[in-house]
């Protein structure tokens, strides 16, 4: 019999593209080998060339998908994308309070890279109040996390002050993600018996057109390597990894910036099967 593979929920908005949101973490999570089940929390209008129109799920509508979730299978990890409104945050931040769920990873996305708002003044208020102190751990990019410190996020000590705020914040550990400054560079931040620890993961800029769902794809794949067993900071180097992996085999589409290659091990796969075919008996 087969081993069964951990199961990953993500709660996120649909984009239509297949680039980010919950068609994108699905595809992360299968490539990772975990089993994905998803809650929507709203659906939006939008291509490779951006967020044309956003509309938040009713509230109670994820809270009743989110605990049927729960009452059905053992969930080991558990990804937060776009959440839409001030109500959706509310109903799953009482969700999580009430199931203590491990390895929650949230990534606090309140606008898309083409500059919609896609969280509420209210819901970015709770998000702060309530889901921060939720998470194991918190991805913002450098953008989001000036957003939610209100400090410049501009460069690597910028990064570690804005990590120490999230951290007086509630988060136990923070992952600022730096693709979009000029060298590739995230910081890991955490909270241990010996203080604040952090350390930095760098790597070359990749120059492409396709880096449509990179926060979504990071995020999710730290998740999966959480509910895999694997430690804080083998996650988020084994997630790096994937992203530039993923940026790097993906092909060009769309008219705007294309998504990432989520299922790029399949063509890796592929490629290997039809090189050394198993011989017909």
């Amino acid at each position: 019999m087969a081993l069964k593979p951990p199961v990953v929920l993500t709660i996120a908005g649909f984009d239509p593209s297949g680039g980010a949101g919950i068609t994108a973490d699905i595809k992360t999570i299968a490539a990772h080998g975990c089993y994905g089940v998803a809650c929507i929390t709203a659906l939006t209008v939008q291509s490779t060339g951006g967020v044309r129109r956003v509309e938040a799920v009713d509230a109670s509508l994820v809270n009743e998908t989110l605990a049927e979730l729960a009452s059905d299978v053992e969930i080991a990890a558990v990804h937060i994308g776009m959440l839409g409104s001030g109500k959706v945050v509310r109903a799953i931040a009482d969700f999580l309070a009430l199931q203590k769920l491990p390895n929650i990873v949230l990534d606090p996305i309140l606008k898309s890279s083409s500059g919609a708002d896609l969280l509420d003044a209210v819901g970015a208020r709770l998000l702060t109040e309530e889901l921060i102190p939720l998470a194991t751990v918190v991805t913002p990019n450098v953008d989001e996390a000036s957003a939610l410190t209100g400090l410049p996020v501009t460069d690597p000590e910028r990064m570690r002050a804005a990590a120490r705020k999230l951290h007086e914040m509630g988060a136990p550990a923070v992952v600022v993600t730096g693709g979009h400054l000029e060298k590739a560079i995230d910081l890991l931040s955490f909270t241990s018996s010996r203080g604040i620890q952090q350390e930095l993961f760098k790597s070359a800029r990749l120059k492409s057109n396709s880096t449509h769902g990179t926060g979504c794809a990071f995020a999710t794949a730290v998740s999966c390597h959480l509910a895999l067993g694997r430690g804080l900071p083998e996650a988020v180097l084994l997630a790096k990894a994937y992203v530039a992996a993923a940026i790097s085999n993906a092909h060009p589409l769309g008219r705007g910036i294309g998504p990432v290659h989520h299922l790029y091990r399949m063509q890796e796969q592929r490629r290997a099967i039809l090189a050394d075919p198993e011989p017909v008996h």
